[in-house]
């Protein structure tokens, strides 16, 4: 998205600024001075959406680009997993996170093998967003993998690889972005919401691991 809106800024002299993290470290400037909100999955927009009413403008919300979920193990895969059915074995050990796009994944993907139950017991931690999840992943080597989109391998590269699924196992979320009521900006607004669903956006999307 941060590149998307250098490029959009490059383009049209209007300058986008990005702000990410857990919705607590923006929503009080948000109420004030937001023009669009996007979030990392469907879900995510729509529950932000049932919590802060009126708050985005009906109408105004566009799907962007999905992203697959694959599993992210340490560098050289030392634990040898190659599948889910690998994440239930005994003494495998995996990151949770519980928020942030990624609720559920592991359930998902467990579910479709009946293994929820021995995956669950294999998670030895479970954090509320992305950050707590790299905090984790980067200071407990005990810890062997993490169900996660595959976008976050790149973001990880040299700290995490990334094992893809098969096509008819994988998971896809999407992107969703809307406009903020309360923007004074809203043709601006409209404009890199069109821009973002354009073929320069999209390839910057492909390149960070979106499909």
């Amino acid at each position: 998205m941060k590149e998307c809106a250098e490029l959009y800024q490059q383009k049209t002299g209007v300058k986008v600024q990005v702000t990410a993290g857990p919705e607590e470290a923006w929503i009080d400037s948000a109420q004030t001075d937001a023009d669009v909100v996007f979030g990392g999955a469907e879900y995510m927009l729509t529950q932000f959406d049932l919590e802060h009413k009126g708050f985005l403008l009906p109408g105004s919300r566009v799907e962007l680009y999905d992203r697959a979920v694959g599993i992210l193990v340490r560098p050289g895969n030392p634990k040898h997993i190659h599948d889910v059915a690998d994440l239930a074995r005994p003494g495998v050990h995996l990151l949770d996170v519980n928020g942030a796009g990624q609720t559920g994944l592991w359930e998902d993907l467990a579910g479709r093998k009946g293994l929820i139950p021995a995956v669950f017991s294999n998670i030895t931690v479970s954090v509320a967003n992305s950050a707590e999840g790299m905090k984790e992943w980067s200071t407990r080597s005990e810890i062997d993998a993490w169900i996660n989109y595959e976008s976050w391998a790149k973001r990880l590269t040299g700290k995490a690889e990334l094992v893809r699924l098969p096509e008819s196992e994988r998971l896809y979320r999407g992107t969703p972005a809307a406009i903020a009521s309360r923007s004074t900006s809203q043709d601006q607004a409209r404009s890199f919401l069109t821009f973002l669903q354009s073929p320069q956006a999209h390839a910057i999307f492909v390149k960070w691991g979106w499909r």
